[in-house]
């Protein structure tokens, strides 16, 4: 009778064991099939719902500044631009700025020599070389590519007129706001090149035509290169200038050059463009 007992209760247990095994594996099956579902789903929604995004924050973007690419000033006659420019300036809007850079804080100091003159830059690029930028900065800061021909063709005619690389414009763009043309700082510098607006709103007011908002991506791209042309010519240098620009005042910038120099170097690696001699 002992044995007949022991064998019972051993089958009873292998019994619940076996059935808390199959109702585990039933549950794990249950949610495995849902993942798997979800999973499937989302590969096919994904790429609609990112292509309709992109469309709607376009549509933003322009009905916030409609007149600054057709009226503005960089809408002269007989403008060249390096390629032709859509009416529409979109750009995607990434995480939050990756400097606190704030755009030359305050007045410079007067008693510093002047710089010496400088030979004029003049930037030349081939079709190629303009859609293998365009890709890049598409692709890493996840601007929609359409919004780069206004963003790399005012660019460029900025930095013609400052007679400034282009690529180091695009690389303190991408250090200061990593492209967001909505960025803002904790102590107020606003827009692509993070600017501080309450320092510099004459220069803002000075442009007209309704280009006095910091956030209109051309407004604060001239803005910026006026304040960084600026420090260079009173440092004397691009080093000096961009330490000028991130508002350092000791020997150190904290990295920022480095910084912006390294994406300067990375922009021209994917162009295939030669930098400029400094």
């Amino acid at each position: 009778m002992p044995d007949a007992s022991v064998a019972g209760l051993f089958r009873q247990t292998a019994q619940g064991v076996h059935h808390q095994l199959a109702e585990w594996l039933r549950i794990c099956c249950t949610y495995l099939g849902i993942a798997v579902i979800v999973t499937v789903s989302m590969g096919f929604a994904l790429p609609g719902l990112r292509d309709q995004a992109l469309q709607v924050h376009k549509a933003l973007l322009t009905a916030l500044a409609p007149t600054s690419v057709s009226s503005g000033p960089f809408a002269e006659s007989g403008y060249d631009p390096v390629y032709d420019t859509p009416s529409a300036v979109a750009m995607a809007i990434p995480a939050a700025p990756s400097s606190n850079a704030t755009g030359f804080l305050g007045p410079l100091r007067s008693d510093l020599p002047p710089a010496p003159p400088k030979k004029r830059v003049r930037s030349t690029v081939s079709g190629p070389q303009v859609e293998a930028l365009r890709n890049y900065i598409s692709r890493k800061y996840r601007v929609a590519y359409d919004a780069t021909s206004v963003l790399v063709s005012t660019v460029y005619k900025v930095a013609r007129e400052k007679e400034l690389d282009p690529l180091l414009l695009l690389a303190v763009i991408a250090i200061e706001s990593r492209y967001n043309p909505f960025a803002e700082s904790s102590v107020g510098a606003q827009g692509l090149m993070q600017v501080m607006t309450r320092v510099h709103q004459d220069k803002f007011d000075r442009l007209g035509d309704g280009m006095n908002n910091p956030l209109d991506p051309i407004a604060n791209i001239r803005v910026g290169t006026t304040i960084l042309k600026d420090c260079i010519d009173r440092r004397g240098s691009i080093d000096g200038g961009l330490a000028c620009y991130v508002g350092a005042t000791g020997p150190s910038d904290g990295g920022y050059g480095a910084k912006v120099q390294a994406e300067r170097r990375r922009l021209a690696l994917a162009a295939g463009i030669a930098l400029a001699r400094e």
